[in-house]
């Protein structure tokens, strides 16, 4: 980053207390996003991290989507921080006209990536457990909140960054499903329910000394808080599908977090969340491999990619509605895997 591109954050930081001119001020670019533009900000004795949303997504599609969103993540971020503060990264400041906020700066030795964790073959059920857990309060404490509906009016936002790229693009690539895809994104526009964060994945959850800690709210917006579980939910079948090694492991995670999820989650019957979460999840699976952003570890997966849209499509057209349903044909879809055998 030149000091002419840096001369607008820096004036942010000035603004907002959180350094002083004559500091030294370090920038450092972070990687592994495709919506924003990250830094570690290195100050005299500290370190903080800058986020500004992108208009247009680093993907191989033109996707795009409202840089309004920087404001919904920060808004988000200031709620979870008020009901379960050793879960976020603390909020420090906010620029609502120039897209971007600051926060700490969370140390990737003390606070590792979960996917991380998973992709190496390091699955312990009892982080999945934890995740459910700290999910579903994060829903009860805003489920039924008419301020808090009113606060994340953000459906467009949820529409350009999820509805939009995961269903329908995934429906214009299976036209016989296409019914059912606009459907199920008609029932979760339709739902508001409690806050959602819209992208409870593996890639944006830490492992801290305290627990879990989620990141990268961009998608906020007051609707169904079943996306949120089935969004989680379906990283933990994905990854089986290249650490087959580790099925035991990832099948017990994923019976940890729901369970975990449905015990504290009291505000909906499971029965009704279940029925919604099992829905989605076989689009979701679609969605990964023929939708605007597929997963990077299972592109070059022919066989692979052949098993998981076999499965979702199936899925998809048993119109299940029991996660038990989901699970059985995961599992024979992975023993069915060569490298499984």
């Amino acid at each position: 980053m030149s000091a002419q591109d840096r001369a607008h954050p820096n004036d942010f930081l000035y603004t907002h207390g959180l350094a002083t001119p004559d500091e030294s001020v370090g920038w450092i670019a972070l990687t592994g996003g495709v919506s924003s533009e990250i830094w570690r900000v290195d100050l005299p004795g500290r370190s903080i991290c800058i986020k500004r949303a992108l208009q247009r997504l680093k993907v191989a599609g033109d996707w795009r989507a409202p840089t309004s969103r920087n404001t919904y993540e920060w808004k988000w971020l200031c709620f979870a921080a008020q009901h379960q503060p050793q879960a976020v990264p603390h909020p420090l400041a906010h620029d609502a006209s120039n897209g971007l906020f600051a926060m700490s700066f969370l140390a990737p030795e003390r606070f590792p990536v979960w996917k991380s964790q998973i992709l190496k073959g390091n699955v312990v059920p009892s982080v999945a457990s934890e995740v459910g857990g700290l999910v579903a309060r994060l829903h009860a404490a805003s489920a039924a909140r008419v301020e808090l509906a009113r606060e994340f009016d953000s459906l467009e936002n949820f529409r350009a960054l999820r509805l939009e790229p995961y269903f329908m693009a995934t429906a214009a690539q299976h036209p016989d499903l296409a019914g059912q895809l606009q459907a199920l994104s008609d029932r979760t526009a339709g739902k508001a329910l409690a806050l959602v964060h819209g992208d409870v994945s593996p890639k944006n959850i830490l492992i801290g000394p305290e627990g879990p800690v989620l990141l990268d709210a961009e998608c906020a917006w007051y609707g169904d808080p079943a996306f949120d579980v089935a969004f989680c939910l379906n990283h933990l079948l994905l990854k089986a599908f290249i650490r087959p090694d580790c099925l035991d492991a990832l099948s017990t995670s994923f019976v940890r977090f729901t369970e975990t999820y449905f015990a504290e989650a009291e505000f909906e019957s499971r029965e009704s969340m279940e029925a919604r979460v099992a829905g989605l999840l076989p689009a979701l699976m679609l969605a990964r491999i023929d939708g605007k952003s597929p997963v990077e570890y299972l592109i070059d997966k022919a066989p692979e990619q052949h098993a998981l849209r076999r499965l979702a499509r199936l899925l998809l057209k048993a119109r299940v509605s029991r996660l038990t349903e989901v699970v059985d044909a995961w599992l024979l879809a992975i023993s069915d895997l060569p490298t499984a055998k």
